[in-house]
């Protein structure tokens, strides 16, 4: 009786389970009701009336792109004062230090003012894993995830360095790697190819 109770007052519906077809005709005819119940034609008729619409949702990319959150965390920038229109980086390399997956590497030297100067920064886009710890870090609010997603390449080397992002193209002969797994080779910039474009 408390067992009744306590099913009825947490709105339980008993299911009756049909026992498990054993002979092979009893698997049939089960097949045969299950197809000829009427959900399979349901579903094939939405499936239809959606097809014959012609209302196409796709989108035309890359002509079309679909908005991106504020809060999305895709390519880093590097942020410039407002003020003087000079780079927001102090060189304190924190983001270098607590960056777990060893991609960002910084380089700096003291300026003829006794100020410590940024001379190099790259990011391993290869290596990086998006946690936005470097971003989160930064005493200056230089390091920012951008909303550009579409870093796209057919060859490693090309993530090695994001030239419109910090460092110079110029500079990218120069630029140091950490060993390890994940690292570009020595002869990384020999063996990038001209790859022929589809338009």
């Amino acid at each position: 009786m408390k067992e009744l109770e306590i099913r009825g007052s947490q709105n339980y519906v008993p299911v009756e389970i049909e026992d498990y077809p054993t002979s092979g005709w009893d698997k049939f005819t089960q097949v045969v009701k299950r197809t000829l119940k009427g959900e399979l034609f349901v579903g094939l008729w939405v499936v239809f009336r959606e097809m014959v619409k012609f209302d196409i949702h796709t989108l035309q990319y890359p002509e079309e792109v679909l908005p991106v959150s504020p809060r999305y965390r895709a390519v880093h920038k590097l942020l410039l004062l407002l003020e003087s229109g000079s780079e927001r980086c102090i060189g304190c390399g924190l983001c270098e230090k607590i960056c777990i997956a060893d991609c960002i590497r910084m380089d700096t030297k003291v300026d003829e003012n006794s100020r410590k100067e940024v001379t190099e920064y790259s990011i391993n886009l290869g290596r990086c894993i998006f946690c936005g710890y470097c971003a989160e870090v930064c005493p200056e609010l230089a390091i920012v995830h951008g909303p550009r997603y579409e870093n796209v390449s057919e060859q490693r080397a090309h993530f090695a360095l994001k030239d419109d992002m910090l460092t110079p193209i110029d500079m990218l002969k120069a630029q140091k790697e950490y060993p390890g797994f994940g690292a570009l080779s020595p002869n990384a910039d020999e063996l990038v190819k001209k790859t022929p474009l589809a338009y």
